[in-house]
């Protein structure tokens, strides 16, 4: 008598477990590969945020232009000898750049709003910035009049508050504090000239440097962290002297 081949039930039950805890451990192991991916994506994609907006605060400091004021509120100034369109505040910032988020170095320049405020999750603040064209009409715009500055005994704009809109753009968010400092000529009688960190400069030039102090809420030592930018201003001559084509 001829004997058939064939498995046996438990067989089949032990083959299918096998096959059933193969397949289980290779999901979790694609499961742990794609959340360590997804982890890595998110860590990058942090730490090119964070340097691309340092990278756009430093080059939008160093495109400072030179702009003075043709009028501010009733005052009206002929020509260019009005004053400096440059708020130098420890809070709030607001100049005239050749560099913009949109077009970078080769579009027109642009009415900067640097301001800070405070940030969505309680206790942190974000530093913001508005964008406007450029022109004499728009930069005249934002000035409500001239204040006495008692410590000079000179005249400087005083600018309406920025705002936020749609438009605005979230430059580093999380942060502990947000400070602006400007580095100016501060003249002591009997004494040389020397330059000093101010957290404002009113008057009616420009700072020698512009630092923007950051510190992030919850340091991170596997992230880039928000750092302290530093950038020159680079010119060499006062509001009232124009240039000229020869």
């Amino acid at each position: 008598m001829r004997r058939q081949a064939g498995v046996t039930l438990i067989e089949v039950l032990i083959a299918v477990t096998l096959l059933s805890l193969l397949t289980l451990g290779m999901l979790f192991a694609m499961r742990i590969g794609l959340t360590s991916l997804a982890k890595t994506d998110s860590k990058l994609m942090t730490n090119r945020r964070v340097a691309g907006a340092q990278k756009i605060l430093d080059e939008e400091l160093e495109g400072l232009m030179p702009v003075t004021l043709m009028s501010c509120g009733a005052a009206l100034f002929p020509g260019f000898s009005g004053p400096v369109l440059f708020q130098a505040e420890g809070q709030t910032m607001r100049l005239v750049s050749t560099f913009s988020l949109q077009q970078a170095w080769r579009g027109q320049p642009q009415i900067l709003e640097l301001f800070v405020i405070p940030g969505e999750e309680g206790g942190d603040v974000r530093l913001i910035v508005n964008e406007t064209p450029y022109s004499p009409v728009t930069a005249g715009q934002s000035c409500l009049g001239m204040v006495n500055d008692a410590a000079t005994g000179g005249f400087f704009p005083r600018f309406a508050p920025p705002e936020t809109s749609e438009h605005s753009f979230v430059l580093a968010d999380r942060l502990a504090y947000c400070r602006f400092s400007y580095l100016v000529k501060v003249n002591v009688p009997g004494q040389p000239e020397v330059a000093k960190w101010l957290p404002a400069a009113p008057g009616g030039g420009w700072p020698l440097a512009i630092r923007v102090e950051m510190a992030p809420m919850k340091p991170d030592p596997s992230l880039l962290q928000p750092i302290t930018v530093t950038a020159p201003v680079y010119l060499h001559r006062g509001p009232g002297i124009e240039y000229g084509d020869y």
